[in-house]
């Protein structure tokens, strides 16, 4: 498993901010900058898990800690996460957090799926928009957004969440090309399946998945190195596969996996949630 170059801290430090931070790949990302000897402000909204992560990190690793307590898909959450890292020099933005729906869209709750919208799309504009100024006033600095896989086509029975990392991914290829000039990294991290809670609060069910752990740590490895990485073995098999097919065909095979990750809940209205 490839590790973060010698020089990340040097160039991406001295501080973090990971958003999603208290479970899953926020929490992984957390942990292995944190090792690299990155200080890292945490935000999510679970206030006791940030500061129990907090307090592990600051005593195995020596480094100094923030909390932000903030729910995303609210203006206030982001004018937090923006104020309270004002006075920090932050380099490096990890946005992990993902708000995930499941099942038909005619069946789906407005109200949810305009909070996804929020969470993974103006949340991720707002602090690329305010990170992007910052780092390249500095001269450098990086960015790590989260696309998936489900992101290079449409994706029914996901429909909104698959166009909503479709738009992280444009939106991360754009900005890699043009924030290079100014010594900002960007990468677009687009994992298949992953081993977190995100599967069970979207109701859906997965096989075979990726460790949270490797796609934080192959993302973070990547940056600066590429446009866009798929971490994980079954990410990159996925990936190839699909690729090789028409688009047309890719969203109908799109279609029957993801049938078959929400087949455990059929007639039911799709449950959405924040993962952090």
């Amino acid at each position: 498993m490839p590790s973060l170059p010698a020089d990340f801290k040097k160039r991406y430090g001295p501080w973090a901010v990971v958003t999603g931070a208290s479970s899953g790949i926020g929490l992984a990302a957390a942990e292995q900058l944190a090792a690299a000897g990155l200080h890292v402000v945490l935000v999510a909204r679970r206030e006791a898990e940030l500061r129990a992560l907090a307090a592990h990190l600051a005593a195995n690793h020596r480094i100094d800690t923030r909390i932000v307590v903030a729910d995303l898909a609210q203006p206030a959450g982001l004018d937090a996460v923006e104020t309270q890292t004002r006075a920090l020099d932050v380099g490096l933005l990890v946005a992990a957090a993902d708000f995930g729906t499941s099942g038909p869209l005619l069946d789906a709750d407005l109200g949810a799926e305009l909070s996804l919208l929020d969470v993974n799309c103006r949340a991720v504009l707002v602090q690329s928009h305010c990170f992007a100024r910052r780092f390249a006033a500095r001269g450098r600095g990086g960015i790590v957004l989260f696309g998936s896989l489900v992101g290079f086509q449409g994706a029914p029975r996901a429909a909104h969440y698959a166009a909503s990392k479709a738009y992280v991914q444009s939106l991360a290829e754009a900005l890699h090309v043009e924030l290079a000039p100014r010594g900002v990294d960007v990468i677009a991290s687009a994992p298949g399946p992953v081993a977190s809670g995100f599967a069970a609060r979207a109701r859906m069910t997965m096989g075979q998945a990726d460790r949270p752990e490797t796609v934080a740590r192959v993302t973070l490895a990547a940056l600066g190195r590429g446009m866009t990485v798929t971490p994980g073995a079954r990410s990159k098999f996925l990936t190839w596969s699909l690729m090789t097919a028409p688009r047309r065909l890719r969203v109908r095979i799109m279609g029957g996996i993801m049938a078959g990750m929400t087949k455990a809940v059929p007639g039911r209205a799709p449950r959405a949630d924040l993962p952090s």
